[in-house]
């Protein structure tokens, strides 16, 4: 949406404030409007406020939430997977998935990716654009009308690079935290980064107690860059170092995830690799450094030609990062009917709208 009008759900309350008062209006009415807006109810629909108010306010300013272009709901499990189209017609995926300590949802935060990861159907055909504060929360407020539920935790682990839309996500964890809006505790939410390192050392002084995730999915440089374009530029060394920054000065766990890919990274050999390489890299005799590696069988992506590994061989590497001191999980992958990871859906989109032009 080209416009020179203020996008409303990207204010925080002192910008709102400002705006309020400078069309006449008293300071109160900037919290009615922020209130109501996260909960999805547009300017023109509240009845709380004048006409005459509202009619300023869209002559000065916007308001707008996704739409669902695409809904798919998983008959095994409940995860619901959402389209939606933003005000320029660009459409992102978002995820919701119940558990029983409450709704989970996935958000993306780009349209596309610049970061080039081999497995990821995110990356395919690059980044189009950053979404901007409002279009993050829109998933959120989007998902739970639709829903009629409360959502009450977040991963940004959807289409996009989070850090690499740096000022657009740290102004949506501020908003989203708000009490007065959304309300969704800094501890209910995790970000997954592909490893920005400049950027991570950033967000460990943004005092925002969130969960970092790191996707690894290697323990040496030769493979990691074979699948990862951003280990060229920030290493694994230079990642480790990053993280260790990170829970020193946050005190915060970090999570490692790593993405088994059947005769790549996925052998007994190499599970005893990262265990070595996070040991000595993040633990010494002084400091014990909570250590999670969430293990995620890749999800398989025509383009990219990886196979998921065996489950024997799913389970052989968890038993090995567990035996060695680390704590390892397989991710529970929820949605496989309806194919609920990220990127497949909107690619499907847009290849459905090139062949009908």
């Amino acid at each position: 949406m080209e416009t020179t009008k203020k996008d409303l759900l990207s204010l925080d309350e002192k910008e709102l404030t400002e705006l309020v008062l400078s069309l006449g209006e008293p300071k109160y009415r900037a919290e009615q409007l922020f209130s109501q807006m996260h909960k999805g109810v547009s300017p023109e629909q509240m009845t709380n406020i004048s006409k005459s108010f509202k009619q300023k306010l869209s002559e000065v300013a916007y308001f707008y939430l996704p739409t669902i272009e695409k809904k798919l709901v998983s008959a095994i499990d409940g995860t619901v997977k959402y389209l939606f189209a933003l005000s320029d017609g660009n459409c992102v995926e978002s995820v919701v998935m119940k558990y029983k300590h409450g709704n989970t949802i996935c958000i993306s935060s780009q349209v596309g990716c610049l970061m080039g990861c081999a497995f990821c159907a995110s990356t395919i055909g690059g980044k189009v654009r950053d979404l901007a504060p409002s279009e993050l929360l829109g998933q959120i407020i989007a998902a739970e009308r639709d829903g009629g539920e409360r959502i009450s935790n977040i991963v940004m682990m959807g289409i996009g690079e989070p850090l690499d839309n740096y000022d657009n996500v740290i102004k949506f964890l501020r908003l989203v935290g708000n009490e007065k809006g959304l309300n969704i505790g800094y501890r209910h939410i995790s970000l997954s980064t592909c490893g920005l390192v400049d950027k991570i050392a950033m967000l460990a002084k943004e005092d925002l107690p969130i969960t970092l995730s790191i996707s690894l999915h290697a323990s040496d440089d030769a493979t990691r860059s074979s699948i990862m374009p951003i280990n060229k530029k920030w290493n694994i060394d230079a990642l480790l170092d990053a993280c260790k920054d990170y829970f020193l000065k946050t005190g915060r766990r970090i999570s490692f995830e790593y993405t088994l890919i059947a005769g790549k990274n996925d052998s007994v050999e190499a599970a005893k690799k990262l265990a070595a390489l996070l040991n000595s890299k993040l633990r010494s005799r002084t400091e014990t450094m909570p250590i999670h590696v969430n293990l995620i069988p890749v999800n398989e992506v025509k383009e990219s030609g990886f196979e998921r590994s065996a489950k024997e061989a799913v389970d052989r590497f968890a038993a090995t990062l567990n035996k060695l001191g680390l704590r390892a999980t397989v991710r529970r992958k929820l949605g496989a009917d309806i194919n609920a990871s990220c990127g497949q859906l909107r690619r499907a989109h847009e290849q459905e709208n090139k062949t009908s032009n």
